[in-house]
């Protein structure tokens, strides 16, 4: 099973959180059969955490899982703490394909992506 994970920050703002669900579910509709379950979790302040996702899926039968750190720049968080994150989840899961993404501030169409909104 193909699984894709969209990390976030989270915040104590329940409707910051809740626009991350919403990206998550607009990310599931326009994917369509590309993945098999598509999840979001965060790294603090929200539920669920990077680990409890993983473990989801993994329980629903996950073998492959795409992880994708919502983040524009490379601080602490992207740089140390996801990645030790998912090093724990490889040590757990051996059998499961982990695959980490570059995160969104790097991606090369985000300055095309700033520019478009000029035109909207």
């Amino acid at each position: 099973m193909n699984s894709f994970l969209l990390i976030a920050h989270g915040s104590r703002r329940s409707e910051s959180n809740d626009e991350v669900r919403a990206l998550t579910n607009r990310i599931k509709s326009d994917a369509e059969d590309q993945f098999d379950e598509v999840a979001c979790c965060f790294l603090e302040l929200a539920e669920p955490s990077i680990p409890d996702a993983i473990n989801t899926l993994v329980k629903k039968g996950a073998t492959r899982i795409t992880l994708f750190p919502y983040f524009l720049a490379v601080g602490a968080h992207v740089a140390e703490d996801i990645p030790e994150a998912i090093a724990e989840a490889k040590e757990q899961h051996p059998q499961v394909h982990l695959q980490i993404l570059p995160h969104l501030g790097k991606l090369a169409s985000i300055p095309r992506i700033i520019l478009d909104q000029m035109n909207t």
